[in-house]
């Protein structure tokens, strides 16, 4: 039997990537993500990896470019402005159809903005981010211990789509410590067929983001989104919680929806029916679930560490059939459970 150990989430990402096969990791310290490349720089080197600071985010991006385009498992890691200079390299990386994972600590933001956790970065990480016409797969996950099994399976995700995953987490999930189960290091082989360089099997592979001809540039995209119906098909993940009867339904994702569950418990012990749906693949968004909720459900409320950017997915979701709120605390505050009942409260007597 694995026994659980108590492990700050930084790190925990760090040994999930690990014992899944990462060997190579490329980035460039900010906070508050600092403990995921501090982490790898001393196991990897253990494990016969590598582990290279690069001189900006932009080198060590493309260096996760070179590295998988030979076929390697790699990762890297960065926070919210970090993930900005990332994204033409991101865009190549898509294009090319290359595997890695890319974990997002996010801080608050514009700008340089501050460092406590916040969700300012949920356009960014599901509309693609950079230039082109592109999807990552993006996991959000809410405890210590699902950012480990989002973690480990993301690398999976990633070589079965040929497509980079983000891992989406904030400041808080990142310096937080909870007792964690973390999966046996699973045997990996760097073998892929597709990958650059020749061996003896095959012939020699190109790996190319480049098209001048408007007609294979064409086909190309056609290719890609294909792939990225198969993903909406098969890897949408949510969590429900207390909806079975719900009226009033929370909309939270991460950290804001660990605040969402307690708020619909103080909810639930004044009376009101609310409940909690929290999208765990925020890219693919989990439509269907809210479909099935609409003819329950008096409104939705979307509860974000921001000024309301999954806001447009509920409403995109639900066709407007009923009303979308929003409540969110911005820069880094955290709110309290209270606040969202408060909230909460106040629109049920409008509504009313």
């Amino acid at each position: 039997m694995v026994e659980k150990q108590l492990i700050k989430g930084s790190e925990a990402i760090a040994e999930a990537a690990i014992r899944n096969g990462c060997k190579y990791f490329f980035g460039y310290p900010i906070t508050p993500q600092n403990e995921i490349p501090e982490y790898m720089a001393k196991r990897l080197p253990e494990l016969g990896g590598t582990f290279l600071q690069g001189e900006s985010e932009i080198a060590a991006i493309y260096m996760v470019l070179g590295a998988s385009a030979a076929g390697a498992r790699v990762m890297t890691s960065s926070s919210s402005p970090g993930i900005s200079l990332k994204q033409g390299g991101i865009s190549y990386l898509s294009g090319s159809e290359l595997p890695c994972v890319i974990v997002n600590i996010m801080r608050g933001g514009p700008g340089l903005g501050a460092i406590q956790g916040a969700q300012p970065d949920y356009w960014q990480a599901t509309r693609g981010g950079g230039h082109g016409d592109y999807r990552l797969l993006v996991l959000a996950p809410a405890t210590v211990q699902e950012a480990v099994d989002l973690t480990f399976e993301a690398f999976d995700l990633a070589d079965k789509y040929r497509n980079p995953v983000m891992i989406l987490g904030d400041g808080v999930l990142a310096q937080i410590m909870e007792p964690v189960t973390i999966p046996e290091a699973k045997a990996w082989q760097e073998n892929h067929p597709w990958a650059v360089g020749k061996q003896h099997h095959r012939e020699r592979n190109m790996i190319c983001a480049s098209y001048p001809d408007v007609e294979i540039l064409e086909k190309v995209n056609q290719k890609l989104h294909m792939k990225y119906d198969e993903i909406r098909r098969s890897e949408v993940r949510w969590e429900s919680f207390r909806l079975e009867d719900a009226k009033y339904v929370l909309v939270a994702y991460g950290t804001a929806a660990r605040i969402a569950k307690a708020a619909v418990k103080t909810a639930r012990e004044k009376g009101i029916k609310a409940g909690l749906m929290r999208p765990i693949s925020v890219w693919p968004f989990p439509q269907q679930p809210f479909i099935d909720l609409i003819p329950q459900a008096k409104f939705f409320l979307s509860v974000e560490l921001c000024t309301g950017q999954m806001i447009d997915d509920v409403r995109l979701a639900t066709g407007n059939a009923r009303p979308v709120y929003h409540f969110g605390r911005l820069g880094g505050v955290l709110p309290l459970p209270e606040e969202i009942v408060d909230r909460l409260e106040q629109l049920i007597k409008e509504e009313s």
